[in-house]
């Protein structure tokens, strides 16, 4: 491709903002698919009594932007996420021994996701 000299800086310019336009696109794109594995990998890793807890767990776009979107991972039975995380008292005294499942998730995707970014972008 030849370039004027007059148009050097036009063309860079153009150029440039493509190429920031294909990264936002990417980042975007790899961020809804964390949120999905995420989903998937809580579908699994859930704890399983009646199985409507482990069915429940959806993923959210709460808000797309030029550089990037905002997704959250949230489960239909609302509250009962912590409580299973994190344990809670019982009615009689006591306590019920939490069971980690979403911070692993987590830790695991946001491990991932740059890594996925970082794979995209040298394509």
């Amino acid at each position: 491709m030849k370039v004027k000299v007059d148009d050097l800086a036009a063309t860079v310019e153009k150029t440039l903002s493509d190429y920031a336009e294909d990264v936002n696109d990417i980042v975007r794109q790899e961020i809804k698919d964390a949120g999905k594995e995420a989903v998937k990998e809580l579908k699994e890793k859930s704890p399983k009594r009646t199985g409507k807890y482990a069915k429940g767990w959806r993923s959210t776009v709460q808000k797309e932007t030029a550089v990037g979107a905002e997704v959250v991972v949230h489960n239909k039975i609302y509250g009962l996420t912590h409580l299973l995380e994190k344990g809670h008292a019982k009615r009689g005294g006591g306590r019920v021994a939490g069971i980690p499942h979403i911070a692993p998730v987590e830790e695991e995707i946001t491990g991932k996701l740059s890594g996925e970014i970082e794979k995209e972008l040298k394509g």
